[in-house]
């Protein structure tokens, strides 16, 4: 089974640019990727995207796992591929990197209730399943190597432990934790601090990349009696969904794909295999569980297969079981 290229192809222009870009591996220079490209910046959602993003940082944070949350629609903006040289994002990045604690992380506003150990006061703070996709989001858009961003990182490296990344927040929020035991790692904290360190070329093949790989992979094999901070990895992990927001199969494997020192590690494939078995004759995915706040995008239901879902399915696979060194599909196939 092949990927639906010609398909993919007849998508949005924000997938036709990352299917060039990500499975047909065509330079940016190649000029069905500047059109795809051009076509994907002046799209009505990517502007409104941009709309939204440009009063960062908007309201404060409620549920971290709200796919509505101006950190996540960060995140896909980095992943669709904008740069800090477009429209616009130069905005953006001005006003997340405004709010930076002295000690490195970028800052939200959060408002914490005293019954769950905060101050009941909205505040400018951050916690560890928040921070690490600002860091991702920036140096997505170019700025690896910015003082500011790797004082953030090097910061929240310093909380890693020999177990993965724990349930950590900043000294605002008080004495604020997540329904779990205190010496048990953070699922999505360990997920969040594993997606910004794949992108930071000093760290990629870190130690503390190995550890927090090593952690989730074990989570995995262990999922039906180890449930760290009430993150379980049993029917709805597996429900296949984009955009990457939350602790599911698809993002945990999206992040995992991005080091190619795990591509032949048995439970990654174990993973992947879960991910292979959903999909229909043609190879294609379609979303089994829908985030309502992106209900707009072409990914935002469940009746017909997903393109973007397909895209980063098969991107997934193909990092994993192509050769090392080779493209996920030659160009021009």
């Amino acid at each position: 089974m092949n990927a639906p290229i010609d398909w993919l192809l007849e998508g949005e222009p924000y997938i036709q640019y990352r299917t060039r870009r990500d499975l047909l591996a065509q330079a940016e220079s190649h000029p069905a990727v500047q059109t795809a490209r051009a076509a994907m910046l002046n799209s009505t959602l990517v502007q409104n995207l941009l709309i939204d993003l440009s009063g960062w940082p908007g309201t404060v944070i409620a549920s971290h796992k709200s796919a509505s949350q101006p950190f996540h629609k960060l995140t896909f903006l980095a992943d669709l591929g904008l740069l800090a040289t477009d429209p616009v994002v130069d905005t953006i990045i001005a006003r997340v990197m405004a709010h930076q604690e002295p000690a490195g992380p970028f800052l939200l506003p959060m408002n914490i209730s005293t019954q769950y150990g905060g101050s009941g006061q909205d505040q400018w703070a951050w916690a560890l399943c928040d921070a690490p996709l600002s860091i991702y989001a920036l140096a997505k858009f170019g700025l690896q190597q910015h003082p500011a961003v790797q004082a953030a990182c090097q910061h929240l490296l310093g909380l890693l432990r020999e177990n993965g990344w724990p349930c950590v927040v900043s000294k605002e929020l008080g004495k604020f934790r997540g329904p779990g035991r205190k010496g048990d790692p953070c699922p999505f904290a360990t997920l969040a601090m594993l997606k910004a360190l794949s992108v930071m070329p000093d760290f990629n093949d870190s130690p503390a990349c190995h550890t927090g790989a090593e952690t989730l992979l074990d989570l995995w094999q262990h999922s039906a009696d180890r449930h760290p901070y009430m993150f379980f990895m049993g029917t709805d992990f597996r429900k296949l969904k984009v955009p990457f927001v939350w602790y599911d199969l698809l993002h945990v494997l999206d992040v995992l794909s991005r080091f190619a020192w795990l591509r032949d590690d048995d439970r990654l494939r174990d993973m992947i295999l879960i991910v292979k078995n959903q999909m229909d004759a043609r190879g294609c995915f379609t979303i089994e569980s829908v985030w309502t706040a992106w209900k707009d995008w072409e990914f935002g239901q469940k009746k017909t297969p997903s393109r973007w879902l397909t895209l980063m399915a098969w991107r997934v696979i193909l990092r994993v079981e192509q050769p090392a060194g080779a493209a996920l599909i030659p160009a021009g196939s």
